[in-house]
Formats: structure tokens, C-alpha cells, sequence
């Protein structure tokens, strides 16, 4: 028996048709649209409470990541202008410490020269201070002038107001000072005002207090007092005489009372001494 196949049609819309319909449903919406809110009314909902907070919510992270973005670019520009200024301030320090090392050295050149002027029948030569012992004061110290430049062993240094000390050891370009402050320093001085004698004695110890001690003076001298001026004497025998060492700041008669003793003041600051001035003139003991 023989089976029919019935081979279904397709059901197709032209296209025509299909624009046609789409257009009208466009036309209609546009019309609906036009003339009531049926459409608008649930987009204008949705758009308040969906859209608009997510807009306002994009605007205010952006204008928080652009403020950030701007503090960040100041901050950036502060820094870069804090260093320029560190650096301005860190060279204006070096050139005021430099300025400030060249007046002192000036104030201690000028001194210097008052002294060889005052000293102008010595002749003299100038040195710097390049080391010392160690501890607070020039006691014992180093300068760059020598045997090279006609220095000698017992030759008088002075420096500032007076008396520093004498060259103990010498070599081609450099000497070893021993000052007057030093415990084995011992000079022989003079009142100047009365001419009586006394011994000086270094003493570092007695030097924390800004003074160094003096003896042997004559029980008989009662016109020394405090603040007369201490010179070297004409008796020492590597000192040069009117050297000033210092002034008196304390006197006392000892237990024998026969002799005082007493503390001065010396006239060299032996806590700040850069440059000296080393008279080549020797002490003449014949």
C-alpha cells in the first residue's frame, strides 16, 4: 500500500510585510509616547532610582579619585620643593660655617699681628696648629712649621694675648708645642707692676676651672694683689722676658709665711688655638 508523505508548506511573512508592521508599532509607541506617559512614567522611575543615584555615585568617585590625584600631585610638589630648599639651607650652613671659621681665623691674624708688632725687635714666624693630645686643652700640640723654616728647640710661641709656650721637639716640617698649662710645664714669672718674682705651675687639672697655679712669691710683696699681670721674668732661662702668662684671681700667704701662692687667670684661651706665633729669637743665657 503505498504511504503518501505530505511534504508541509513553511509558513513565511514577507518582508514587506514584516517593515510594514514594525514600522507601524514604532509609529504607535511614538504616538502612545506623544500623547500620554504610560511609557515614560516607569522609565522615568526606573531612571530616578536606579540610574540617576549610579550616575551620582560614578560622579562622586570620580571627583574623590581626582581630588586624591590632585593632593597627591601637591604633596608630590611640596616634597620636590622641601628638598630644593634643604639643600639651599644645608649650602647656606656650609657657607656660614665657612664665613664664620674665616672671621675667626681673621680675629686670630690680626691678633697675631698686634703681637708682632708689639714683639718687633723678635723676629717671628706664623704656624697652624695641626694636631694634639687628646682632651679639651692645647697642652701639648703640633705645628706645621720646622727646622725647614728655621725653627728650634726652646723657642717662645705665643698666641692671642700672650704666653702659649715653648717648642720641645722639632722636625723638617713640623715642631711639638708644650704650652705653659701642662703639668710639666714650669716658667719663671714676674709681677709686672712690682717686679717680684714666683714660679708658674701648669695644671691641667686646676686648668678645668680656667686657671693654673703660681708659688714662691715673696711674703714681702704687699702691693701684689688680684688682677695684677703676670709676664715671664728676666731670670728664666728659655723664656723670653715680658711674655705675659696671666692675671692674678686668687692669692694666699702659705703655712711657712714666708712665701704666698695663689691661681691666674691665663691670658691665652688654651681651649681654641689654630694659629701661633713662634718668635726664633732664643733666650740668651750668657
Amino acid at each position: 500500500m503505498a504511504r503518501l508523505h505530505l511534504k508541509r508548506k513553511k509558513f513565511e511573512i514577507p518582508d514587506r510585510y514584516v517593515l510594514l508592521i514594525l514600522s507601524g508599532v514604532c509609529v504607535l509607541l511614538m504616538l502612545i509616547t506623544y500623547f500620554t506617559n504610560v511609557i515614560s512614567r516607569p522609565l522615568s522611575t526606573f531612571a530616578s532610582y536606579v540610574v540617576v543615584p549610579f550616575e551620582n555615585g560614578l560622579n562622586k568617585v570620580g571627583s574623590a579619585f581626582e581630588t586624591r590625584i590632585s593632593e597627591l600631585q601637591s604633596l608630590k610638589d611640596v616634597v620636590s620643593q622641601n628638598e630644593a630648599l634643604q639643600e639651599q639651607v644645608d649650602q647656606l650652613k656650609i657657607e656660614n660655617n665657612q664665613l664664620a671659621e674665616d672671621r675667626y681665623e681673621l680675629s686670630e691674624l690680626r691678633s697675631l699681628y698686634g703681637l708682632s708688632d708689639q714683639f718687633s725687635e723678635y723676629e717671628t714666624v706664623g704656624a697652624r696648629v695641626i694636631g694634639k693630645d687628646p682632651g679639651n686643652w692645647f697642652s701639648v700640640f703640633l705645628i706645621d712649621k720646622g727646622t725647614d723654616d728655621g725653627l728650634a728647640v726652646d723657642m717662645n710661641v705665643i698666641s692671642g694675648s700672650g704666653l702659649v709656650g715653648i717648642i720641645t721637639e722639632v722636625g723638617p716640617n713640623w715642631a711639638t708645642v708644650r704650652s705653659c698649662i701642662d703639668d710639666a710645664s714650669n716658667v719663671s714669672g714676674m709681677v709686672l707692676s712690682s717686679s717680684d718674682t714666683l714660679m708658674v705651675n701648669g695644671s691641667l687639672k686646676l686648668m678645668e676651672s680656667g686657671e693654673i697655679s703660681f708659688s714662691q712669691l715673696s711674703d714681702e710683696s704687699d702691693k701684689v694683689g688680684v688682677g695684677d699681670e703676670i709676664v715671664t721674668s728676666n731670670i728664666s732661662n728659655k723664656y723670653l722676658p715680658g711674655l705675659t702668662i696671666g692675671y692674678i684671681s686668687s692669692i694666699d700667704t702659705d703655712a711657712n709665711n714666708l712665701t704666698k701662692s695663689g691661681t691666674l687667670t691665663p691670658a691665652v684661651d688654651f681651649r681654641h688655638i689654630n694659629i701661633v706665633l713662634v718668635i726664633k729669637n732664643l733666650k740668651q743665657t750668657k
